[in-house]
């Protein structure tokens, strides 16, 4: 077995990182919202045009604060694709709401917004979208079915930095979006995330839950003379070492991200004859979305392919993997939710995607490698 020489991911540093932890452990404001946070709020403000956002400690966080602010509560109900990570449903279930899982569409992969009006119940709350790889979900349509049935719009944005959606950033358009900086998505702090809050009337009852469920930030602005208990809430907030670290990320958000469209856009080209030869499909952008490069996969025939694509990338020094198992098979799944229609897309993806190797900063060299190693499978198989 050969030793790992094309890692799977490597999150970026883009060389400010150290200085502004030092000027953190400098200034001693280790904990949350502290000038480095509130740098990071404004960015989102100027570049993303979001109403209001809030850090918090991880992508999970911000969905769970979209549950709470949702008012969900046990027997309600939340749409959802059963394709997704399991922070998704676990911000459902901890309120005692059920997850409803539809399928998926087969192009981008994300929720089939043609699927929700049929899982719709008395019950339903609110739906929970995830813009898979950066690819926007039909937010129009999504959009309309909401308003018109009186439901919550959370955008699980967690790969979608810097993704839009016939221009419009990709978590700014539902009632609450939730992006992630986990080291391995396209900009990191480690582990971090930012609920966005598009609809107002969410902003204030935000703070509170935030600040483990006390008026506090409205006493630091002076507006109550003493802070207290008032709400539900945890401890959201991030330390502002996290916070720093990627403030370092978002002065170069754009460049990092045209860096791994750059790669996405080689791996597109190289696989087109992979493709054309019906040995395995690329990846499906509608024309109406710009993504960012967050993930490139290909889907094969069957699983048995998938595993073995796998494995001979491994042998050769490439780590590739697969993705979700999908949720409505998971055992949480099956004892916490439950499914509207058939799931044959989910499950067919979930047993034969395989995503590339896809970072900043890979050279030619190792794209060409990984490149060669896939077509050197097929050609093996023909």
């Amino acid at each position: 077995m050969s030793k790992v020489q094309i890692p799977f991911n490597r999150p970026p540093v883009q060389g400010r990182e150290m200085a502004y932890l030092e000027e953190v452990l400098t200034g001693r404001h280790l904990s949350g919202d502290g000038p480095f946070t509130k740098r990071c709020h404004q960015w989102f403000h100027e570049n993303l045009g979001v109403k209001k956002s809030l850090l918090t400690h991880s992508c999970t966080a911000a969905l769970e604060m979209g549950a709470l602010l949702a008012d969900l509560e046990p027997g309600d109900e939340v749409i959802m694709p059963s394709f997704t990570f399991v922070s998704t449903a676990n911000a459902v279930v901890l309120r005692g709401a059920v997850p409803v899982f539809i399928d998926i569409r087969p192009d981008t992969l994300n929720i089939d917004e043609k699927l929700i009006e049929a899982a719709i119940t008395p019950k339903t709350k609110a739906i929970f979208v995830v813009h898979y790889a950066g690819v926007g979900c039909e937010m129009d349509a999504i959009m309309e079915i909401a308003n018109r049935r009186g439901l919550i719009v959370v955008e699980d944005a967690a790969q979608a930095m810097l993704a839009k959606y016939k221009g419009r950033e990709l978590g700014t358009i539902g009632h609450l979006g939730a992006l992630s900086f986990h080291e391995t998505k396209n900009i990191v702090s480690g582990e971090g995330g930012v609920l966005l809050i598009n609809d107002t009337r969410f902003s204030d009852r935000a703070e509170i839950i935030r600040e483990k469920g006390t008026n506090r930030s409205q006493f630091f602005r002076g507006q109550v003379d003493k802070y207290t208990w008032v709400d539900v809430g945890s401890s959201f907030l991030p330390s502002e070492l996290n916070a720093a670290v990627l403030f370092a990320q978002l002065e170069n958000a754009r460049a990092i991200t045209d860096a791994r469209l750059s790669i996405w856009n080689r791996y597109h080209a190289e696989f087109e004859a992979l493709e054309k030869q019906g040995s395995a499909s690329r990846p499906k952008v509608v024309s109406h979305c710009q993504h960012n490069g967050h993930i490139y996969y290909l889907i094969a025939r069957n699983l048995d392919e998938r595993t073995a694509l796998i494995s001979h990338l491994k042998a050769r020094g490439v780590s590739a993997v697969f993705h979700y198992v999908p949720l409505h098979s998971a055992p949480a799944g099956r004892k916490y939710g439950r499914t509207s229609g058939s799931l044959a897309q989910t499950d067919r993806i979930s047993d034969t995607l395989v995503r590339m190797p896809l970072w900043w900063g890979m050279n030619e060299e190792q794209i060409g490698l990984v490149v060669d190693t896939v077509y050197d499978f097929y050609r093996s198989r023909a």
